[in-house]
């Protein structure tokens, strides 16, 4: 048994059983992973995989348990190199980071600032995307960090913190007459197309609950993963902004007006995940604590080993 099977096995499931796509994915050949599977099988003796021809098709009932036992062979692993690299003193390294583009343009600046100066010789690199490919990112080991405010909790797999608490913000041109309503309603604004985030990203399941709730119809023209976009277009006069709360600055943003709307949409959570039973190196502690103050190194040690959900 080697390392190189284990993965196979734990790709090909990852994968839809497409040994094209892990082939690519470990830098071997489709026949190379075909054989690691077969010679693993055979020194078991038991069958991982249902096959149609020599097509993978499946996992059987005692590949599901196997598969568990191969993904914590790995993670153990994986681990095993982080300690080395910690009780050997060395501080520097990559440190991996997904976030959609809300947090890694408003939020993360001062996070990776005061991480940078705590770590001056760990690199940090920085990817976007959407909620869900964060977590499979995760899940996968090619982020060590994950940044969102819709999905994270929802993996049994991943470990999620919660970082901080914010509301939206309804944004339109100086002189709109939406300035002339106190406070706002959802009524208010259901008169004028709305642009504001795409499904799944920066709270906007809160948005379309609160007049779902209210039984108010929307015409919501243009939606965006950015909020420098959402303010682009309500710049141009196209529709009423709903961004988050820190995405408007009131310096740089000119000729634009934000309206508090806390009434009107469930406050959202930011949280940060990590992969349940990685081992993270001091500086993976230090940006997390970075991010969430509040939290302390017990609290996350005690959220790992599943002592205490947050």
């Amino acid at each position: 048994m080697n390392f190189q099977q284990l993965r196979s096995i734990r790709e090909a499931a990852r994968r839809g059983y497409n040994l094209t796509e892990v082939a690519n994915a470990l830098f071997t050949s489709q026949p190379g992973v075909s054989r690691q599977i077969r010679e693993l099988e055979d020194e078991l003796g038991v069958v991982i995989f249902e096959r149609n021809g020599k097509r993978l098709t499946g996992l059987t009932e005692p590949g599901k348990g196997i598969l568990k036992i191969v993904d914590r062979l790995l993670i153990e692993a994986e681990n095993l190199q982080q300690a080395s690299l910690e009780y050997s003193g060395q501080t520097s390294g990559t440190l991996s980071v997904a976030a959609t583009h809300t947090q890694a343009r408003y939020a993360l600046p001062k996070v990776v600032q005061g991480f940078r100066a705590a770590f001056p010789d760990v690199r940090i690199a920085l990817q976007q995307s959407a909620p869900e490919h964060i977590a499979e990112w995760v899940l996968s080991g090619k982020t060590d960090i994950g940044i969102a405010t819709e999905g994270l909790s929802q993996f049994p797999d991943l470990v999620s913190f919660p970082c901080y608490r914010w509301s939206h913000l309804i944004v339109v041109p100086d002189g709109h007459p939406l300035l002339e309503h106190s406070p706002i309603r959802l009524e208010d604004l259901a008169k004028y197309p709305l642009i504001t985030y795409d499904k799944g990203f920066t709270g906007r399941g809160h948005i379309d609950d609160a007049f779902a709730k209210a039984g108010v119809a929307t015409d919501i023209i243009l939606t965006a993963m950015d909020s420098d976009v959402i303010k682009q277009y309500v710049a141009l006069g196209l529709g009423v902004g709903i961004v988050a709360s820190m995405a408007f600055d009131h310096g740089r943003d000119k000729g634009l007006r934000a309206v508090e709307a806390s009434h009107l949409f469930a406050t959202n959570t930011t949280r940060l995940a990590v992969r349940r039973g990685a081992y993270l190196r001091a500086y993976a502690y230090e940006f997390i604590l970075q991010l969430a103050p509040d939290l302390t190194r017990e609290d996350i040690d005690r959220a790992m080993a599943g002592e205490e959900p947050l």
